[in-house]
């Protein structure tokens, strides 16, 4: 507004009379603009100014920039809506400014901002909604000062937070504010209304931060104080789901969060809380554990249910044949739940009767209903074994009746050991051929110089051991002792040739053919001559020319003598052959067999 000239300066300087009249003009000189009809500063005396100012400051004198102001609506058209403000000329505003009042019609009143008396085109710029944030800003504005909450609604999701609408103005609320916890889905909140906190304002540039967290916090902070007086261990109280993780769901008390963990939410066995639990769903639960330093209640639901088990050894007695699904597979075993929380163990050893499982998946999967028998209760420790094999009969009981001893049967070679090799004679059955078995003629030293895995051999059952699960199978057995004949085919005198096999400390192994091996002593290797070592005379896959001085069928051995070395003979090998203690001159007696341990333990194969 535009003040009338006084008679001095602000500094208190006198002005002329001259200086008052160029002052009066270029105060009056905006009315010119506006009505130029009205003013021509040439053609007006001093006292003709005098009263133009007086009547000008008159019509100004109630109206400022920057004020809101009272208006009357004159029309409403093209989108506008025009105003009269009661001053020289009429304003406008877009009719969106409006939206607050679809029922506006000419005549109504209604408060506007007043920005600018006239802009370019000599208009009053008028302004709703400039006005609505003004009388709004004052109410946050003494709602921010006196920490009061103020009332909103969230209407959309922005980048790091959500635009919450409070009467009529926007204000920004973080993602960090809308909750004690981090809010999984804020699309869920949308169009609710909420309490705001005020925690950031700053006018000009029309920012407003507010908190919804501040007044969860302060609400669970009296709460809190309530519920630590009331709250005690082993109280069953009633609660809401507030959310769900894959280790538990939390659970509000009334204003303090208790976490059910999923172990403490069934006594069966469950994959994701949210197979017993929804949000929002109302639930009793058991007070399990207080820490209000930390800050933790530790809360249960399956300690409201029965103890599942109570009596079991007598409802799963051993010997019970029980059904259940298979729940969980480990490398020892599967465990199966009879019902939920109970379960069992199906050791990996009592699978299959026949079968030598490397792993249970082999065998089960999860979710697979099998049947088997209760082995051995223990309440105390909560363990049931199971057994599978034990709803089937064992198969090795029949064997001695199926098999007996002489009996002949043909069978795949499966597996090579150092004392023998195993024998597929059925599915899921394998006997043994001890390494003394194998040939009638020959000292093997191991299986992999008469069979090699996979052949198909023929044996005869020699003993079946049932109780130890064990059959001893012979290869040589399923063929004639050629030792009755060999009398005849090697009389004493026979002169033949033979090849070194092995050196042993009182003689030579030699190969006469027909997978027949003599034994040449010390004695009989040079001639008669004596001999420190048979090291010293010959070596391995060297030729000699021999007599047979004796044939033993009894003892199963042929005595040789050395009658001569061919001159044709394989190069002798770098490293020296190796020499084999024996005790005796006794081939047979001296050479033993090596016997299989207590078990049968296969190689890799």
């Amino acid at each position: 507004m535009i003040d009338s000239p006084d008679q001095t300066t602000q500094t208190g300087t006198t002005l002329t009379a001259r200086e008052k009249r160029d002052l009066q003009k270029a105060q009056l000189r905006p009315l010119a603009n506006l009505r130029p009809e009205l003013y021509d500063e040439d053609d007006y005396s001093q006292d003709e100014l005098e009263t133009m100012m007086e009547m000008y400051n008159g019509t100004m004198a109630s109206i400022e920039e920057g004020e809101i102001v009272k208006s009357r609506v004159l029309d409403i058209r093209d989108n506008m809506v025009v105003l009269d403000i009661g001053f020289k000329s009429e304003g406008t505003i877009p009719l969106e400014e409006f939206k607050d009042l679809p029922d506006l019609k000419p005549g109504d009143e209604v408060e506007v901002l007043l920005e600018h008396l006239e802009d370019q085109e000599g208009s009053v710029v008028l302004s709703k909604k400039k006005a609505d944030f003004m009388r709004v800003w004052e109410r946050i504005r003494v709602a921010y000062e006196n920490d009061e909450p103020v009332r909103g609604a969230l209407i959309k999701k922005i980048k790091g937070g959500v635009v919450v609408d409070l009467m009529g103005v926007d204000a920004f609320l973080p993602g960090s504010q809308i909750a004690l916890r981090r809010v999984p889905n804020v699309d869920e909140l949308l169009g609710q209304t909420f309490d705001f906190k005020i925690i950031k304002l700053n006018k000009r540039r029309r920012n407003i931060v507010v908190s919804r967290r501040v007044i969860l916090e302060q609400e669970r902070a009296g709460k809190r104080e309530k519920l630590m007086k009331e709250l005690q261990k082993d109280q069953v109280r009633k609660g809401v789901v507030k959310n769900i993780t894959d280790f538990g769901a939390f659970i509000d008390l009334g204003g303090v969060d208790g976490l059910l963990h999923i172990t403490d939410m069934s006594y069966g066995r469950i994959q994701h809380p949210s197979e017993m639990v929804h949000i929002g769903q109302e639930l009793e639960v058991k007070v399990l554990d207080i820490d209000w330093d930390r800050e933790r209640i530790s809360l249960g639901l399956k300690q409201l249910q029965s103890y599942p088990w109570k009596d079991v050894a007598e409802k799963y007695p051993v010997g019970t044949r029980v059904s259940g699904k298979v729940v969980s597979i480990t490398n020892y075993g599967a465990f199966i739940e009879l019902e939920p929380g109970i379960e069992g163990l199906v050791h990996i050893s009592e699978m299959s009767w026949t079968r030598n499982v490397r792993h249970p998946s082999k065998l089960v999967s999860i979710g697979e209903a099998i049947e088997a028998v209760v082995l051995k209760v223990d309440p105390n420790e909560e363990k049931i074994s199971l057994g599978m094999k034990q709803t089937e009969q064992d198969p090795w009981m029949m064997l001695p009746e199926k098999y007996p001893v002489g009996t002949r049967l043909n069978g795949k070679v499966r597996n090579l050991t150092s004392f023998g090799a195993f024998v597929e004679i059925e599915p899921g059955i394998d006997g043994l051929i001890h390494i003394s078995d194998m040939s009638w003629t020959k000292r093997v030293q191991h299986p992999s110089e008469v069979v090699k895995k996979g052949d198909s051999v023929d044996v005869v059952i020699l003993n079946v051991d049932a109780e130890n699960k064990r059959i001893s199978l012979g290869l040589k057995q399923a063929t004639e002792d050629p030792w009755l004949r060999i009398g005849e085919t090697y009389p004493v005198g026979t002169e033949l040739k033979g090849k070194v096999v092995r050196l042993m400390d009182k003689g030579v192994v030699v190969d006469i053919g027909n997978d027949i091996e003599g034994f040449v002593p010390v004695s009989q290797l040079n001639f008669g001559q004596p001999v420190n070592s048979p090291a010293d005379i010959v070596y391995e896959t060297m030729n000699l020319d021999l007599r047979v001085l004796e044939v033993d069928p009894i003892h199963r051995r042929i005595v040789l003598a050395v009658t001569g070395i061919p001159a044709d003979q394989p190069p002798r090998p770098e490293t020296p052959s190796k020499v084999i203690p024996m005790e005796s001159d006794d081939y047979n007696l001296s050479d033993p067999i090596p016997t299989p341990p207590d078990s049968y333990v296969e190689e890799p194969a």
